[in-house]
């Protein structure tokens, strides 16, 4: 008896759908992802063993260099437009709409007050060679006190958080904590790079 020869069948495996799911992941995680935005300066944090988790809004964040520069930061387009709108108000300056705009826009910044429409009026990548020389935090000019108060009164639920160089000078770290008190805002946090904990 002779044998019956079984027709093979084609190995070949449709993989349509799979590169469907494939791009359609990519799109989501490409449109998903937030981009950590530009900082004007880069710290060095001191470490620690802390590991408390700062929260992703409603964060008032002040960055201090090795130079002793100090940076302002605060999340959220509307409470940056409400700030300005305040700050002009106390400094009796005027922001058109393109600055008002530019400002809404900036993760950070460290000019006085009254270079800030120059500074806005430059485009990325001017801003990015100006020489920012930091917000006034000393006791004879303390604008670094005024964004800090409006800037609470602009969004209620602020955390304050310090991102201080671990080389920065000890009386601007000072003056800064000085300032945060004299506002009455008595819990802050440092961010600090993580460190093993010995046991």
């Amino acid at each position: 008896m002779s044998k019956v020869k079984v027709p093979r069948k084609s190995t070949v495996v449709d993989m349509t759908a799979m590169t469907d799911v494939a791009f359609l992941l990519l799109t989501f995680f490409m449109l998903a992802t937030k981009f950590k935005p530009d900082e004007p300066v880069t710290v060095t944090t001191p470490s620690s063993i802390s590991e408390i988790k700062l929260p992703e809004t409603d964060i008032l964040l002040l960055t201090i260099d090795k130079d002793s520069r100090v940076f302002f930061a605060m999340d959220g387009e509307s409470n940056r437009l409400s700030l300005l709108d305040k700050m002009a108000e106390k400094y009796q300056l005027t922001f058109n709409d393109k600055q008002k705009k530019e400002f809404s826009l900036l993760s950070s910044f460290g000019v006085p007050v009254k270079n800030l429409g120059q500074y806005l009026d430059l485009d990325a990548e001017g801003r990015k060679k100006f020489a920012q020389t930091g917000i006034p935090s000393d006791s004879t000019n303390n604008e670094l006190a005024d964004w800090v108060l409006q800037a609470r009164f602009t969004n209620k639920a602020l955390r304050v958080a310090v991102k201080g160089d671990q080389n920065a000078g000890f009386p601007v770290v000072k003056q800064v904590i000085a300032t945060l008190q004299d506002k009455k805002v008595d819990r802050f946090n440092f961010i600090t790079s993580l460190e093993k904990a010995e046991n």
